[in-house]
């Protein structure tokens, strides 16, 4: 009888232990070998304070110089490809203003906020045959500065993306995975699209994920993963762990006393 009390309360303390064990299982509704569509053409919207590079390349290397001074010297090769001779900072790019405007050389003020990659590209694109200046310009442009932040049951912090495409499960994986008191069903993204802000709702276990207008992440999207408890500090932990054990001993020695009278 005391054996079979002991044995009881020890698998009662390592159930206890084990009950903060982290068991998230995602996607739980998804198949193996099933197919799933997905957006293959998803490009990020340019927003106020993004940095954005912008080359204009042409075969006549001289017709491209002066649309390519705000990054400081640029040189251009024989097959009209325009390349800075420096590095890329911080510094360097077109900052979108606070009015959504980004000022070009030659072709002044232009409004780019809420355009994709693509619209902008066309956008200058367009502006420069209109003006007579270069017949087949060739437009790149990329995010300097593209970034997203993690809040809650996360690894907490600002995250920078190398380019401009980013799901949610990877600037999750990015960041460390959930913590132990996530709530896998309450992932927030919160974006901010002109003079609004928007909250799309996820969870994690469900493929639905795929469709959500969110799965892409956007420039400066905030992820908020909703925790199921204020996480303790590992004082406090401790401490409950052994208030634990000490009541299971002394309530595992109190039936033992009551068996062996």
């Amino acid at each position: 009888m005391q054996n079979k009390l002991l044995i009881f309360a020890l698998m009662l303390l390592t159930l206890t232990s084990c009950a903060s064990s982290k068991k998230f299982v995602y996607l739980q509704d998804l198949q193996a070998g099933q197919k799933e569509s997905f957006n293959t053409k998803h490009e990020a919207i340019v927003h106020r304070d993004d940095r954005l590079r912008i080359t204009v390349s042409c075969k006549s290397p001289a017709l491209a110089l002066p649309f390519n001074n705000q990054n400081g010297v640029v040189t251009v090769s024989a097959d009209g490809n325009v390349e800075s001779t420096r590095g890329v900072t911080k510094e360097t790019g077109y900052r979108v203003d606070i009015d959504g405007n980004i000022i070009f050389p030659i072709l002044g003020k232009l409004q780019v906020e809420g355009l994709t990659v693509s619209q902008v590209s066309e956008l200058i694109r367009n502006k420069i045959i209109e003006g007579n200046y270069i017949n087949d310009p060739q437009v790149s442009i990329e995010f300097l500065n593209f970034k997203y932040s993690v809040l809650g049951a996360a690894g907490a912090g600002v995250y920078s993306v190398d380019g401009d495409r980013i799901t949610l499960l990877e600037a999750l994986a990015q960041a460390g995975d959930l913590a132990v008191n996530a709530r896998v069903d309450q992932v927030l993204v919160i974006r901010e699209k002109g003079n609004e802000r928007e909250v799309f709702a996820h969870d994690l276990r469900s493929k639905e994920i795929f469709n959500s207008p969110a799965f892409y992440l956007q420039q400066n999207d905030v992820i908020y993963v909703v925790p199921k408890y204020r996480m303790k500090d590992t004082e406090s932990r401790v401490l409950e762990y052994l208030a634990l054990v000490l009541s299971l001993a002394t309530a595992t020695g109190t039936l033992l006393w009551y068996t062996t009278r």
